[in-house]
């Protein structure tokens, strides 16, 4: 959910005061400054819409704020002290009169303050949500270890709902609790809808009861169908945890043909999904990409220490998850360059080691090196420093402006020259002049200066754990990237 408004009003480095008594648990989506007349043909809803009455008089205050209401804004903020000493007592009765949450925003407060503060507790807000999604992602991945039916108990536990597993001709094959059974009935026209149309969904809105019904099976007739069901709508983290949930039933109905194929799947699902496996290894664990494809398993199989680990065909090449112990070994029989990951536990998030390994690999390829290992990467001995969480919900936070205005790769290539104007702008392919006024906006947005030595480390740290978990620096493809540096 994001911040709402009275979460906001209560921050107080901004000094906000309400004017129109207690604060509603109102969502602000987003923050914005209009000094129109009609802002809103520019609103969606749910902002916290901030004025310093420019073109509010006593004649126009009721229909200014009749249109904020209409169009079902968050709030209205109204700076003091700048137009207006005092907020116009027209504007203050209409607000009252129309249910419009007015704050009054003392002079010492910028616009851009309060535009930094929400975007901080959105970005917190993500985060957390992400990691919910993450967590319910493993909790899942280890009940579906156990079987189909464990899975569904998880699911409906976790969304705080019930959950139905029904086979391809609608017949329960798991509920959780066991009461939700006798929704099946009802849901029997909905699955007729569903049947020709492959990788479907369906949402329904009943009586006390938010329904979602996926299909299951990669193609073709259906394997099954999943529904759940619960008090309110989905959020989005909810909808991220029901879409694992159809993925690891739609692997479990998929028979491999083979022994290759099924340890491919296995990877495949935890790499994606990390947890614990039959064929994942026990204990620390590396993630090798390799730039050959068929030629990799071949060599596995060629060879004792190479049979123990799962491998993984990716575009363009290949995923090996490698004891630790065994690393050297395993390096020994693959065809290089070879990208090797840091050590990951095997219950952890083999994903980002994957990334890593990925990274280390198109580095690989650049040097025209054999082997390269993550950590030999330049500036991932100093992030090895930092404990993720907090790195990670550094990085979003700081980030965040930078992102609603698509100005990350200017401020990455500006941070990779160190500064230099002339070399950033060649990065990116623009005009010096361009690149001065993004840097500009750059500045504002984040309010410090990017041509501070300090500032620019802080925006390396940020860039660079940003990269390492999505794969930004050093992706397959891009031979221009690299790293990010400070001198």
């Amino acid at each position: 959910m994001p911040p709402t408004l009275a979460a906001v009003a209560a921050l107080r480095q901004l000094g906000l005061r309400s004017r129109t008594g207690p604060l509603p648990d109102a969502p602000v989506v987003w923050v914005a400054v209009s000094e129109l007349e009609d802002p809103t043909p520019f609103l969606e809803g749910g902002e916290l819409v901030l004025t310093t009455g420019m073109r509010l008089t006593s004649a126009n205050a009721a229909a200014y704020v009749a249109r904020l209401v209409g169009r079902g804004v968050a709030g209205l903020g109204f700076a003091v002290g700048v137009i207006h000493e005092t907020i116009p007592p027209e504007l203050l009765a209409a607000a009252r009169d129309q249910g419009l949450v007015l704050l009054e925003v003392p002079r010492p407060t910028p616009f851009i303050a309060i535009g930094k503060a929400v975007s901080r507790m959105l970005a917190a807000e993500w985060y957390e949500d992400v990691t919910r999604a993450y967590q319910a992602q493993r909790e899942l991945t280890r009940a579906a270890l156990t079987g189909p039916g464990a899975l569904v108990t998880r699911l409906a536990r976790l969304l705080g709902g019930w959950a139905l597993l029904l086979d391809a001709s609608g017949d329960v094959r798991h509920a959780e609790p066991a009461g939700a059974r006798s929704r099946a009935a009802a849901l029997a026209p909905e699955l007729a809808r569903l049947r020709p149309r492959p990788a479907a969904s369906l949402s329904l809105a009943v009586p006390d009861d938010h329904v979602a019904v996926q299909r299951i099976g990669l193609g073709g007739r259906p394997r099954g169908f999943l529904a759940v069901g619960t008090d309110a709508p989905l959020p989005h983290a909810a909808h991220t945890i029901v879409g694992a949930a159809v993925a690891l039933l739609t692997l479990q109905s998929e028979t491999p043909r083979t022994g290759r194929e099924l340890r491919a799947s296995l990877a495949a699902l935890l790499l994606g999904r990390p947890d614990e496996g039959p064929s994942v290894p026990r204990g620390p664990v590396r993630v090798l990409a390799c730039a050959g494809g068929t030629a990799v398993l071949d060599a596995l199989e060629s060879d004792p220490a190479g049979a123990r680990c799962p491998a993984l065909p990716l575009d363009g090449h290949s995923a090996v998850i490698v004891p630790d112990e065994l690393t050297g070994a395993v390096e020994a029989l693959l065809p290089g360059p070879i990208g090797v990951s840091a050590p990951a536990s095997a219950t952890g998030d083999l994903a980002a080691a994957l990334r890593q390994a990925e990274q280390a690999l198109a580095a690989a390829e650049q040097t025209e090196q054999d082997v390269l290992h993550y950590t030999d990467l330049p500036g991932q001995g100093v992030l090895g420093l930092l404990e993720p969480g907090l790195a990670h919900a550094f990085a979003d936070t700081l980030l965040a402006p930078l992102r609603k205005e698509d100005l990350v790769e200017t401020v990455r290539a500006y941070v990779a020259a160190n500064g230099q104007g002339e070399a950033a702008a060649r990065a990116l392919g623009v005009h010096r002049h361009t690149l001065r006024a993004r840097m500009r906006k750059a500045a504002d947005l984040l309010g410090r200066d990017p041509d501070d030595p300090a500032v620019r480390a802080e925006l390396w740290i940020a860039l660079a754990v940003t990269s390492s978990r999505s794969g930004e620096i050093g992706h397959r493809g891009d031979s221009k990237s690299g790293p990010p540096r400070l001198a």
